[in-house]
């Protein structure tokens, strides 16, 4: 069921949230958070489907927040409301309310989420694109539990990591952290069926890919060893390489699905590690709305600490007339990422 109300109030949404749950036979109230998605015309429609279907699995509130830019100084001048509210089969498994701000109200969103927000229940906020640079401090980010944001989607990912680092809050997190989720899970479990002590690391992937260099400084935060960062074709991170006394633990993943597990003394195993949608991603943030705190170490490790050579061994990086193949390393003169935009892992 889907109703549309042009220069509303929240007020008013609400009342036809409350009316369309009657009109369909399911007046009570089923959702466990509400999840704020700030967004554009552009990328409204993936953004609402992405969270549509993570909502069967966390049914939710869905509040898209869409701020309509004006182009005259009238027109900026001028505030409205228009939104568009969603139950039952239109909306997953919980509500969706669209709203559109115009004028001067698209300055001041969070008045209007605020009464629209559960009661008693978590608040998640989600950037897919065009995050704050402090999510916590955003007048949005500031009513939320949980705050994630995507790096890959920046104009410079890399340097995007150093914005989350600098910025960092308990309770952030990015969807660039969650997509090597599987990743670390595997190489986690491949040291406790070698425990031995790891001496170095190699992480391979696309050059200018976050997800990369978070799992980079992840390795290096928690393992104190030197990683080495090198670059390939993709899709997205292809292979980890940990040197370990008893021989080298490899992950490798050259085609984006299916990876092969090689350890010292066992066969080489086939292991599923696709690569995700949004969505999946998107759900598993939501199962978890404690702060993350190796996310928080990982990141604030730095990229710069890790591209620097000394404690960290220096990934050397290329430019775009330079750039490496598959699995060749640069001398340590280079130490900047290149340009050049990579896929998402």
């Amino acid at each position: 069921m889907k109703i549309d109300l042009t220069e509303t109030t929240s007020s008013k949404i609400n009342q036809a949230l409350v009316s369309a749950r009657r009109a369909i036979g399911t007046p009570a109230i089923g959702m466990v958070l509400t999840l704020v998605i700030v967004t554009d015309e552009e990328n409204a429609y993936d953004a609402l489907k992405s969270a549509g279907d993570a909502s069967r699995e966390h049914p939710s509130r869905i509040i898209a927040v869409i701020k309509r830019v004006s182009r005259s100084p009238r027109a900026r001048r001028d505030a409205r409301l228009d939104a568009e509210v969603r139950v039952g089969s239109d909306a997953g498994t919980g509500e969706t309310v669209v709203l559109r701000l115009h004028g001067e109200l698209a300055n001041h969103a969070q008045s209007v989420v605020l009464p629209l927000l559960l009661p008693d229940a978590p608040v998640v906020v989600w950037w897919p694109e065009d995050a704050p640079a402090d999510a916590a401090k955003d007048p949005l980010g500031a009513l939320a539990q949980r705050r994630i944001t995507d790096s890959y989607s920046a104009e410079r990912p890399i340097d995007e990591l150093a914005v989350r680092a600098a910025t960092y809050s308990p309770g952030d997190t990015d969807l660039s952290w969650t997509r090597i989720t599987p990743w670390r899970s595997m190489l986690a479990a491949a040291l406790d069926q070698q425990p031995a002590k790891v001496i170095g690391a190699t992480v391979e992937g696309e050059s200018d890919n976050p997800s990369c260099e978070l799992l980079a400084m992840w390795l290096a935060d928690r393992l104190g060893v030197p990683v080495e960062r090198t670059y390939s074709d993709g899709p997205g991170l292809t292979a980890v390489r940990m040197e370990t006394k008893n021989g080298v633990i490899v992950l490798d993943r050259a085609d984006g699905s299916l990876a092969t597990l090689s350890m010292q003394g066992q066969p080489d195993r086939a292991v599923a590690l696709k690569r995700r949608e949004t969505a999946e991603l998107l759900a598993e943030e939501l199962r978890r709305l404690d702060p993350d705190n190796t996310y928080e170490s990982a990141v604030k490790f730095g990229v710069e600490k890790l591209h620097a050579g000394g404690e960290v061994k220096a990934a050397p990086a290329a430019s775009a007339e330079e750039k490496p193949a598959e699995g060749e390393r640069k001398t340590p003169a280079a130490k900047k990422a290149p340009a050049k935009k990579a896929a998402a892992k």
